[in-house]
Parts: C-alpha cells; sequence; structure tokens
C-alpha cells in the first residue's frame, strides 16, 4: 500500500470549489489581455472592458475541464516519456529563476551568472534523483530581453532531461518554442512529444496579467504545456486561512483554465502553484514553513479531484546558508509533497525564499528526494510468506547477513545514499576528514562536474542553436555569447 496524505474532506474540497466558484461570479477575475477577454466574452463571460473584469459563469469552466488532458508525458532529448503528469506518479526538479548564486567559500550570496545555472544543470544531469532539469537561475551578466530564452539555451546545451522553464513576457515564447523545435523535429514533433513545460503564474489576487494570459494562450496554441503556477500569499495577498488561500488558488486556477482551454481545447495543463504563508513578524513569505506545504498538499488534492496534473513549490527553504535549518524545512516540506502525491515538486537547491540557488544543497537535496522516493514505494512485498522461512537454518544466531536473499533484497529494500550522507563511525568519520554535511556535498559537487560528460543528444542540432541565439543576442546589443564553462 502507498502511503498517502490527505488533508481535505470531501465536503471542503466540493465547498472550496463551490466558493471558487463564487469568486469568479464575484467579485470576478480581473483579466487584462484583450484578446482573452474576448475569447471569454465570446464563450458566454460577460465582460467589463472598461475594469478589465470578467465574470465567468461555472458550465464555462466546467466544459474547460471536460477538454484537459488528465494525464500527459514531458520527454527526454531522445524522444522518451521521463516525467508523467497525472495520476500519483512524482517528480522533483530543481527549483527556478534564483537570481543569486551561493558561494561556497564565503556564503555570501552573489548575482547569478552563466557559469553558475551551466554548474547547476551539470550537477543536476549526474543526479538520478531529479527527473527534470530547470532553468534554475537568472544569468545577470545577459540582456534581459533575451533572459527567459538564454537560460533555456544553456540547458538544451548541457542537459537531455525534460525541462521546466518559462517566458518573461509575451515576446520570447514562440522563439522558445522554435528551439525547442530544433531538437523535437519541429513545431507538430514538438506538441506530439513535448520536452519542455513552460510556468505561468497569475497575479493575487485573481488577477490574470496581460504577460500571464498570453502566455498561456501562445502555449495552449503551440501544444506545449503550460503550468498554472498560483502564488497566493496567505495573510497579505490571500485570505489568511489555509483554506481560504486554497480558495483563491482554486479560482485563479480556473480561470485561467478556461482562458487556456478556449485558446485551443485539448493542450495539457498543469494545477501547479508556489503559495506561502506571510510572516507577520518579519514580512517574508516563508517557503519552509509546514503552512506553506500544508497549502500545497490542499490545493493539489483539490486539483486531483478534477482529474487535473499537479505541481508544487517545496524542498526549499528560508535559511541563508545550507544549515540546520535548510536540512529541517527542505526535508519536511519535500516528504509532505511526495506523500500528497504531486506529480511535479519544484526548489530544490534554493535557499533565501527561493532568491538563491546551492549546487551544494541540490545534492544535498537529492538525498532528500531519494528518501521521499523510497518512502513513497511504501512496504514491498519481496517475499511471501513476509518472514517465516528466513528463519531457516537460524538457529537462533543473528546470521541473516549471511543469506543469498539477503544480499539480492538489500539494495531493492533500502535507500543506499552517497557519501554526501555521514553513516560512518566516528573515527572513520575523522579519518575521512571530519566534515560536516556541506563540505561533503562540495566535494561530491565537485566530483560531479569533473565526471560530467556533454550528451549526444545535446550536441546533435548544436550548431543551429548557438547561430539563433548569437543572432538574438545580437540583437539586444551583445557582441559574443558568455561561455559555458
Amino acid at each position: 500500500m502507498r502511503p498517502k496524505l490527505e488533508l481535505l474532506t470531501g465536503s471542503q474540497i466540493g465547498q472550496i470549489l463551490d466558493e471558487a466558484f463564487q469568486l469568479m461570479q464575484k467579485p470576478g477575475i480581473k483579466v487584462q489581455y484583450p484578446e482573452a477577454r474576448q475569447l471569454l466574452a465570446a464563450a458566454g463571460a460577460e465582460v467589463d472592458e472598461a475594469t478589465e473584469i470578467v465574470r465567468i459563469p461555472e458550465k464555462l469552466v466546467r466544459a474547460a475541464l471536460e477538454t484537459v488532458p488528465t494525464r500527459f508525458f514531458l520527454h527526454d532529448r531522445r524522444g522518451q516519456p521521463k516525467v508523467q503528469y497525472g495520476g500519483e506518479a512524482v517528480h522533483f526538479d530543481p527549483g527556478s529563476s534564483a537570481v543569486h548564486i551561493l558561494d561556497p567559500e564565503t556564503g555570501e550570496h552573489l548575482p547569478s551568472e552563466t557559469k553558475d545555472l551551466a554548474r547547476l544543470v551539470k550537477v543536476a544531469e549526474m543526479l538520478p534523483q531529479y527527473d527534470a532539469q530547470s532553468t534554475a537561475v537568472v544569468c545577470n551578466e545577459v540582456a534581459k530581453e533575451i533572459g527567459d530564452l538564454y537560460r533555456l539555451y544553456v540547458v538544451l546545451m548541457l542537459s537531455e532531461k525534460p525541462i521546466v522553464t518559462g517566458a518573461f513576457s509575451n515576446k520570447n515564447p514562440q522563439v522558445m518554442f522554435d528551439m525547442l523545435s530544433i531538437y523535437a523535429g519541429g513545431r507538430d514533433a514538438l506538441a506530439a512529444k513535448p520536452m519542455a513545460i513552460f510556468d505561468v503564474c497569475p497575479s493575487p489576487p485573481l488577477i490574470w496579467s496581460s504577460f500571464g494570459a498570453g502566455n498561456l494562450m501562445q502555449l495552449a496554441r503551440a501544444g506545449v504545456p503550460a503550468e498554472i503556477v498560483s502564488m497566493p500569499l496567505a495573510g497579505a495577498g490571500a485570505p489568511v486561512t489555509l483554506l481560504g488561500s486554497i480558495t483563491q488558488h482554486a479560482a485563479e486556477c480556473l480561470s485561467g483554465i478556461v482562458i487556456h482551454q478556449l485558446a485551443k481545447p485539448g493542450s495539457p495543463i498543469v494545477w501547479g502553484g508556489a503559495p506561502a504563508i506571510f510572516d507577520m513578524r518579519k514580512g517574508g513569505t516563508p517557503m519552509g514553513a509546514v503552512e506553506t506545504a500544508m497549502l500545497d498538499a490542499g490545493y493539489a488534492q483539490v486539483g486531483k479531484s478534477l482529474g487535473m496534473p499537479t505541481h508544487g513549490y517545496l524542498c526549499a527553504t528560508d535559511a541563508k546558508l545550507v544549515d540546520t535549518q535548510a536540512g529541517l524545512e527542505s526535508g519536511m516540506t519535500a516528504l509532505i509533497g511526495g506523500l500528497a502525491g504531486i506529480n511535479m515538486i519544484s526548489g530544490a537547491g534554493m535557499i533565501d525564499f527561493l532568491a538563491c540557488q546551492s549546487p551544494e544543497k541540490l545534492v544535498i537535496d537529492a538525498e532528500i528526494i531519494g528518501m521521499v522516493k523510497r518512502m513513497n514505494q511504501g512496504m514491498i512485498e519481496h517475499t511471501d510468506p513476509f518472514a517465516t522461512t528466513f528463519y531457516d537454518g537460524i538457529n537462533f544466531k543473528a546470521d541473516f547477513l549471511k543469506q543469498k536473499v539477503t544480499r539480492e533484497l538489500f539494495p531493492k529494500e533500502q535507500y543506499m545514499p552517497s557519501p554526501v550522507i555521514d553513516r560512518d563511525s566516528i573515527r572513520g568519520w575523522q579519518n575521512s576528514g571530519a566534515m560536516d554535511t556541506f563540505k561533503r556535498a562540495k566535494v561530491r559537487a565537485d566530483d560531479l562536474v569533473s565526471k560530467y560528460q556533454r550528451p549526444e543528444s545535446a550536441l546533435a542540432h548544436e550548431k543551429e542553436l548557438v547561430a539563433m541565439v548569437t543572432s538574438l543576442a545580437r540583437e539586444a546589443g551583445m557582441d559574443t555569447l558568455p561561455a559555458l564553462a
């Protein structure tokens, strides 16, 4: 039996959805993209052009939900399905869009650059716990006009795993689709076997900006999966109660689904988010709080009740260093997300309220993820009977280690961590340098990067991709592209 976490009763889910439908009527949804308002009006929604407020009837939402795929896959560069959105599958990718990188020597948070993104991608590529890559940091030395597509370029150059990414405006999604199509074999092939999913964020409370709605429509029409990342901030940008924030989340997601499906019915879309509680003492948005994880588990349960694929932002921390707090918050929230059956869990590697990334934390978080995935396997029935045959010939001696079945099942029954996790004796630990977890993670990250080799699938269309991005960089005022080393 697979362990499962559910925080909401059936009646609570019903009330959340009922109130979300009410919110879409009163006060309504503010939709700031004219073409989206036109689609909604043509479909029967009441639109006030002066205020940009749209009142979306429940029947329109129900019709949109009928056309949403309940399951789809992201593929690697070889065209193999690697990530399943839908059902109870659980996957992890590094957190995305940080603006700083943690200096492992000084502990400083430095503006992230190309070399930092490249290192993060290489580490994640080498770790099997990560099912997908992400455009993990902003490359601050690159022109802002191409910042979104440039991050995708770096990942495409260095990885063959599926990608979680996103655009920063309505200008570049089409270019990013073209970049992906180079490797997919064209736009139609990309839609048939998508290798990337794009995050799209509504603005709390109850707003779909021109950028957000425009991205939804472009993604739908291209057949590229969209991942709604609703971000209710309980107590500031959303009701203070967890149930109230989950209700706002539902209204924002449902309205986004309507816009998306009106643009092209049947295009894949995900019920996701990055909510948080609001810390009244410091004015912060703690991503490591247990209530934040409860928000994710709760809204995911609502999405699952509708048959929606799900996403959440967990396995992150508000700590400024990779310390005890970082481990506590990342481990607890990742486990909650895993037990909730969230299909894609983003956030690994991140510290400081998602503002900073760390390759060393990415290595430590891989061990957390390994443990979460083992937990999700539950109690496996490797043998039948469960125990009695193990005692044949034992004669009251602790000799189970001598049994062939012990050696066969040992690696199947237990998750075997890397040396980042210390299970040595005190003497062995001292003889190995008496390093703490962070130092062991740094050694591990350095080793992974030294052993990394670019996948052949990433090399296949390198010249075409480099030429495309170089041309776009020159238009943005950059003479050359930064080195990926």
